[in-house]
């Protein structure tokens, strides 16, 4: 059964940037929605799929990931609750160029292609719209740099901070723990699982995270900056 739609909007006002868009523009987009449940492993969409929908998550995590050459997956984000999945591709009308794979149970909207398209002639939605995928790039163009000048507990302190974000690429209110694997933030992250495992036991060492079951809890964010801009602790 479907939730009401206030509960629905909710849901997903966990993220500011749905929040501050104009009430009559969120009922719009959860009015047109579908709701779409899925098991742990199975895929949202699939690099190479056609674009159909816009996804916005109401529970549950997504992996965004790639296969490489050698048919080891890379992960490139984990999205959760509050976040929307998709709209690069949807927008531009080609094919995805990435998989987006349930981690656990998932529940989200599923917004038609064409509802986005007749959202887009909103200038109000539009200029979101603008601003969601420009920070999101934005976010990509500073991975890239990550990789060839920051030092690797930089580029993971860089990328904790980043994940205490409800969505990548929009601004959003920060939380302190962080539901990620050291595997899959090492693939994030394109290192050693030994590597990030030596570095997060140095920072939980120094009070800065702390590690638990398949998350990990930023204590200090203070301290996470000051190393992700370089500076020795």
């Amino acid at each position: 059964m479907k939730p009401s739609p206030a509960a629905l909007r909710a849901s997903l006002a966990v993220n500011p940037w749905f929040a501050a868009l104009p009430l009559p523009v969120q009922e719009n987009m959860v009015s047109r929605s579908t709701l779409l449940r899925l098991q742990s492993g199975e895929q949202m969409f699939r690099q190479g799929d056609m674009p159909r929908a816009w996804y916005g998550l109401l529970r549950g995590a997504v992996r965004l990931s790639t296969l490489r050459d050698d048919g080891k997956e890379h992960i490139m984000a984990v999205m959760e609750a509050g976040s929307w999945v998709g709209e690069s591709a949807l927008v531009v009308n080609q094919a995805y160029l990435n998989n987006a794979t349930a981690q656990g149970p998932v529940e989200a909207l599923a917004l038609p292609g064409k509802a986005v398209e007749a959202l887009m002639d909103q200038t109000v939605f539009a200029r979101a719209m603008v601003a969601l995928v420009t920070g999101r790039y934005r976010l990509l163009y500073e991975a890239l740099g990550d990789v060839a000048l920051r030092s690797t507990r930089s580029r993971i302190a860089q990328r904790l901070l980043l994940l205490t974000q409800r969505d990548t690429g929009a601004a959003s209110a920060s939380r302190q723990r962080v539901a990620v694997s050291q595997e899959s933030l090492a693939r994030m992250l394109g290192i050693a699982r030994q590597t990030l495992s030596s570095e997060l036991q140095s920072l939980a060492q120094q009070g800065i995270v702390r590690l638990g079951y398949r998350s990990i809890e930023v204590l200090s964010s203070v301290e996470l900056r000051r190393i992700s801009e370089g500076a020795a602790v």
